[in-house]
C-alpha cells in the first residue's frame, strides 16, 4: 500500500482565512487536507458537539458566506445546481487540530502537524510585518523631522546667498539735505 505525503504547508497557509478575529481554516478545505469528505467531518463535528466549543468551530453567517463566496471559487447554493445548502463551518487551529483526533485517520493525524505548522508560520508572518510596520512609521518620523530641518538650512543658505536688495533709483531731481543752503534767522547775525 503506497502511503501518502503530507500537503505542502504553503497552499495551507493560503487557505487559512480571517473571519470574526480569528484566523480559520473553512471545512471544505480541512476535509480535504484530512482526505475526508465535508460531510463526515461535519458529522464528526456534530457527533462530538462537547469536543469542539465555540471557540474552536463555528459557522459562517449568511452575509460572512456570501463574501466568502465573492471573494473565492464556492459553487453557488441552489438545490438544482449542487453546492452547499448548509453554511460552513470554520475551524480555528484548536478546531483544526480537534477535528484530527475525532476522525481518527492516521492521515488526519499526520496532517494535523502541518496545519498547526501553516497557523504558526501565519502568526510568524504577521508579527515579523508588524514590526516592519513599525519600523518604517518610525523611519517615515524621522524622514519628516529631517526633510523639515533641511528646508530651513535651504531657506537660510538662499537668504545669505541673495544679492542684496538695492533701493530703486528715482528719476528726476531731488536735492539732498547737505546741499541745502542754511538759513539764517534773524537774531543770530
Amino acid at each position: 500500500m503506497a502511503r501518502r505525503s503530507a500537503p505542502a504547508v504553503r497552499p495551507t497557509e493560503s487557505q487559512i482565512l480571517l473571519v470574526r478575529g480569528h484566523k480559520v481554516l473553512i471545512d471544505s478545505d480541512l476535509a480535504a487536507l484530512y482526505g475526508v469528505e465535508v460531510r463526515a467531518l461535519n458529522q464528526a463535528v456534530r457527533r462530538n458537539r462537547n469536543r469542539f466549543p465555540p471557540d474552536f468551530v463555528f459557522r459562517l453567517t449568511a452575509k460572512e458566506n456570501g463574501t466568502l463566496r465573492s471573494q473565492t471559487v464556492i459553487s453557488n447554493s441552489s438545490r438544482i445546481r449542487g453546492g452547499r445548502r448548509y453554511l460552513p463551518y470554520v475551524f480555528t487551529e484548536h478546531g483544526a487540530i480537534m477535528a484530527a483526533s475525532v476522525l481518527n485517520s492516521a492521515r488526519a493525524i499526520e496532517v494535523s502537524v502541518f496545519v498547526v505548522r501553516a497557523f504558526i508560520r501565519l502568526r510568524e508572518t504577521l508579527a515579523a510585518h508588524k514590526v516592519l510596520a513599525a519600523k518604517l512609521s518610525e523611519l517615515e518620523q524621522r524622514l519628516e523631522a529631517h526633510d523639515a530641518s533641511i528646508e530651513d538650512i535651504i531657506d537660510a543658505i538662499r537668504a545669505l546667498t541673495a544679492p542684496p536688495v538695492k533701493p530703486a533709483r528715482q528719476i528726476g531731481f531731488r536735492p539732498q539735505m547737505a546741499t541745502r543752503p542754511k538759513l539764517l534767522k534773524a537774531g543770530n547775525a
